[in-house]
Parts: C-alpha cells; sequence; structure tokens
C-alpha cells in the first residue's frame, strides 16, 4: 500500500538537491577558477594583454603600491602612520640573464638605502628567481651576499620568498648557507607554505634551528601528491603549523613567527592559542597583503597584536596580480566591478 507524501516533500527534495548542487559548482568550479589564473599568471600573451589595457593597472593598484621606490617609500609611511610595520617586495620574478638579476639587485639596494634615508618602518622581501635561482648558484649566491651586506649597512633585514615546490629545497639551503656560513644570522629569514604535504618536517627543523619564518598559506599551482587540494585541509595545516611556532621549543630557541593571512577566523583561532598559552603578543606578528582587508589590519592592530604589511611596488607587477586573485578567486569579482564601474 503506498504512502501519502508530505505536500512540502517534492520541494523539499527539489531545494535540497538544488542546494547540494549549488556547492559543488562552487566548489569545483572555483577550484577550476584557480587553476585559470594560475594559468595565465604565467602566460605571455595575457600578460602582454593586461600590461598594454590601462584600465587593468587602475585597478591592479589597488593591490600595488605603484611604480617606483618611491612610491613604495609613500605607501610605507601611511601604513607606518596608522600604526603597522611593512616589508617591502620590488616586483619581478624569473630572469633570463645574469645582467637583469645584477639590475634587480641593484634596484633593491637602492630601496634598502631609500628605507635607510627616510626613516620608516620596513623590511625588504626578494625572490629568488628574480637574483638568478634559475641561472646558476654562483649568481644567486653572489646578489644575495651583496644585498645582506647592504641590509647590514642600512640596518635592515631581508626575507627569501618562497616560489613554486620545484625550488623549495634550494631556496632553503641557500637561506642556511647565508644564514650560517656566511655570518648574516638574523638578517635573513625565509617563507614556508603550508599548502605543501612537506612543510610539518621544515617547521620542525626551522624551531630546532631558532629561525625567523613567515607562514603563508601558498600561491602557486602544485600537484595533488605535493600539496593539500582543498582550502579547508591547508586552512587546518596553517593552524597546526602556527600552534607549532608558537611552542614552548620554538620560543626557547628564539624563532620569531610570523603569520601571512587574511583569514579572521585563522587569525582568531591563533589570537586565541597564545592568550590561552599566555603568550606575548610582541613575540609574533600577523602580516597582511597591501590593499586588501585594511578594515581587518586595524582591528588585529587595535587588539594589541604587531601587524605588518605587505607592500610591492614596480612595473611588473601583473604575475603577482593574478596570483593574488588566484589565492581567493573572490578577488576576481572585486576586479570585474571595479573594472566595469
Amino acid at each position: 500500500m503506498s504512502q501519502k507524501r508530505s505536500p512540502i516533500a517534492r520541494p523539499l527534495a527539489i531545494l535540497g538537491t538544488t542546494a547540494v548542487a549549488a556547492l559543488l559548482f562552487y566548489r569545483y568550479s572555483e577550484q577550476w577558477l584557480r587553476s585559470l589564473l594560475l594559468y595565465l599568471s604565467k602566460a605571455s600573451w595575457a600578460h602582454q594583454i593586461a600590461t598594454d589595457f590601462p584600465p587593468a593597472w587602475q585597478v591592479a593598484s589597488r593591490f600595488i603600491a605603484g611604480t617606483t621606490i618611491q612610491d613604495a617609500i609613500r605607501a610605507t609611511q601611511e601604513v607606518n602612520q596608522s600604526g603597522l610595520s611593512a616589508t617591502l617586495n620590488y616586483l619581478g620574478e624569473s630572469v633570463e640573464t645574469a645582467e637583469d638579476a645584477a639590475t634587480a639587485r641593484e634596484a633593491i639596494i637602492d630601496l634598502m638605502r631609500h628605507i635607510h634615508l627616510s626613516g620608516v618602518n620596513a623590511t625588504v622581501s626578494v625572490k629568488p628567481t628574480q637574483l638568478g635561482l634559475h641561472l646558476s648558484p654562483a649568481v644567486i649566491r653572489s646578489n644575495l651576499q651583496l644585498l645582506l651586506t647592504a641590509a647590514e649597512q642600512y640596518d635592515t633585514r631581508v626575507r627569501i620568498d618562497m616560489e613554486d615546490s620545484s625550488v623549495t629545497d634550494t631556496t632553503l639551503e641557500l637561506y642556511r648557507s647565508l644564514r650560517d656560513e656566511d655570518g648574516f644570522g638574523h638578517r635573513v629569514g625565509i617563507v614556508i607554505q603550508a599548502y605543501l604535504y612537506r612543510t610539518e618536517d621544515d617547521i620542525r627543523t626551522l624551531i630546532q634551528e631558532g629561525a625567523w619564518v613567515r607562514l603563508c598559506k601558498g600561491a602557486y599551482k602544485e600537484p595533488h601528491e605535493l600539496a593539500f587540494p582543498q582550502k579547508a585541509d591547508t586552512d587546518a595545516n596553517f593552524l597546526h603549523l602556527a600552534k607549532e611556532m608558537l611552542s614552548q621549543e620554538a620560543r626557547n630557541r628564539g624563532m620569531y613567527p610570523c603569520f601571512a593571512t587574511h583569514d579572521a577566523q585563522l587569525i582568531e583561532a591563533i589570537m586565541q592559542h597564545a592568550r590561552q598559552q599566555q603568550i606575548d603578543k610582541n613575540s609574533f606578528e600577523f602580516q597582511m597583503l597591501y590593499g586588501v582587508r585594511r578594515e581587518l589590519q586595524q582591528t588585529v592592530r587595535q587588539q594589541g597584536y604587531r601587524v605588518r604589511v605587505y607592500i610591492p611596488f614596480g612595473t611588473t607587477w601583473y604575475p603577482y596580480f593574478m596570483r593574488r586573485l588566484a589565492e581567493r578567486p573572490a578577488n576576481l569579482w572585486f576586479f570585474l566591478s571595479n573594472f566595469f564601474k
């Protein structure tokens, strides 16, 4: 004998199926969109179109301080006036000649000189491939040695950014040789990416070394066998690693952790852990990107935590901008809405 269905059963079933389909579409379309944006970040034809199209720069400039050192210093002064420190990045990567690497090196040294003369509160971040990582070990090491010598002269610090996983080991080896063998010690720091499976082991070693580390999520296209494919897994690993970096052992060994994220839930979880463990607010910092969630930057600062803003500048802004869109595809809708306005 058949049972009568409730009159709302069919509409509820349709709504439920639609909701599941929408959720799956969003989840997988976001992954597809992120893959597309990362592909475009390396596509020379797309680079050419974007850089020849003035409206693209008008929107990208929300995330990029300008094209000159003077633009970067002005942006840093504004950031400092709001109670935040900064790290400056002269945009560029994957140079093809030693001459191009030397040109980038001299521009970064000039940046350090301007930081010193202006008195702004800022450090410097550099991309290894911009300084010749793909050219030869001798070129990249010489350029980084010269940069760190300048950092000592101008009393600032240099952080080596991490690029895709193909150069992770080489970058870590460079960092350690500059820190230990060349004697630059606290002048040099490193970036580690939470989306790589290997990072937990890397963090444990860096804790033993008392390293100066920025933990970020990661902004490159990586195969699933090397990196977490789902954002939720990367977020969970980020929090796990942050707690390791705030452990008693890490503090005893002199590690100064920097947590690069705009995720308010992650930030709150890290702050809650620090409160529970009675960790000094001055023993770590949060880092966020220029032009991204400025209200959150101020909220965190007003709670007594250190906040540093990553300020990129330069004419080779396209790859950086595309990776920022890929990190959070919702930024693409912001870009498009501003473009049509």
